[in-house]
């Protein structure tokens, strides 16, 4: 797929994590015409990047933040987010005033409002805006984006970040990006394991299911799931896509906070140990939509 990139002055800006999906991201913000410095504690990664974009690598988040008007980030969780911001060389240390930090790791609200609060404090600027679209949403930047954070900051990130997306947009306040997140895992999780069923029942019933899926597909069952995974579900392909064990990261995440606000969330709880289920099966790394593996 070949990205069209709307026009938008060039900034100066840095990528903090070059994984399956920071990377492909950074390199669309260089495509765009942005002048990119990247970081990855792998620096070899961060050295490799800059030779195929032609950006700039640097040994740690503080250089690659110094003079960057805007700070990118995809690390693991909230303590890796943590390790790369906070500290004498991490990246708020680098950053000048009025600069902003956005944050694209699947993390906590909590930790969101943490760093929001710490940027205050350095006249910095801090939006959490974890995406949706997997690794293929990230190489095609047609990524969706929830942003928490101050009106003023998102603005000016937004044309920057549609770079790498179809759609940023601001769901609220500081961590709320992250809340938004947290509700689209939970519908993930229930459609993938209802979809799991579904195809699990027809093939017992003798059902031709790659037929039966394009018929229903075409009313009012059809999700993404169904049209993305349902024939390698059929066929027991899971070699590719969102890992179980991201996907239970994000899950501990949701209940979590569950426990936190009291939502009732039973079927997100289950769905949760039907992962783990898979993770015995030797799937940590197979397509969240392994969870057919436990219905075979």
């Amino acid at each position: 797929m070949s990205k069209t990139y709307d026009p938008v002055a060039p900034h100066t800006v840095a990528f903090i994590g070059l994984g399956v999906m920071g990377a492909p991201m950074a390199g669309h913000l260089q495509r765009a015409g942005h002048r990119v410095s990247v970081y990855n504690r792998t620096s070899s990664k961060a050295q490799a990047w800059a030779a195929e974009h032609g950006g700039r690598w640097a040994p740690t988040p503080r250089e690659a933040a110094q003079g960057a008007q805007i700070v990118f980030a995809c690390v693991g969780n909230d303590n890796d987010l943590r390790s790369v911001v906070l500290g004498p060389d991490g990246a708020f240390a680098g950053m000048a005033p009025g600069a902003i930090f956005v944050d694209h790791t699947t993390a906590s609200a909590e930790v969101a409002r943490e760093l929001h609060a710490a940027a205050q404090k350095r006249d910095l600027h801090f939006i959490d805006a974890p995406v949706s679209g997997g690794q293929a949403g990230a190489v095609n930047g047609v990524l969706t984006v929830m942003c928490g954070g101050d009106a003023a900051p998102f603005d000016q990130i937004r044309p920057v970040a549609m770079a790498f997306a179809k759609a940023v947009t601001r769901v609220g306040e500081s961590g709320a990006g992250q809340l938004a997140k947290m509700v689209n895992q939970i519908c993930i999780a229930g459609l993938v394991q209802g979809l799991a069923e579904a195809i699990a029942f027809g093939q017992k019933a003798g059902l031709d299911m790659k037929q039966v899926l394009e018929v229903i597909g075409k009313g009012a069952a059809q999700s993404w799931q169904m049209d993305n995974r349902g024939k390698t579900m059929v066929d027991d392909q899971f070699d590719f896509g969102f890992a179980v064990d991201w996907m239970r990261k994000d899950l501990g995440l949701v209940l979590d906070e569950g426990r936190r606000n009291g939502a009732k969330l039973p079927v997100t709880a289950l769905v949760d140990q039907f992962y783990a289920d898979i993770q015995g099966q030797g799937g940590r790394r197979w397509d969240t939509s392994s969870l057919i593996r436990r219905l075979r």
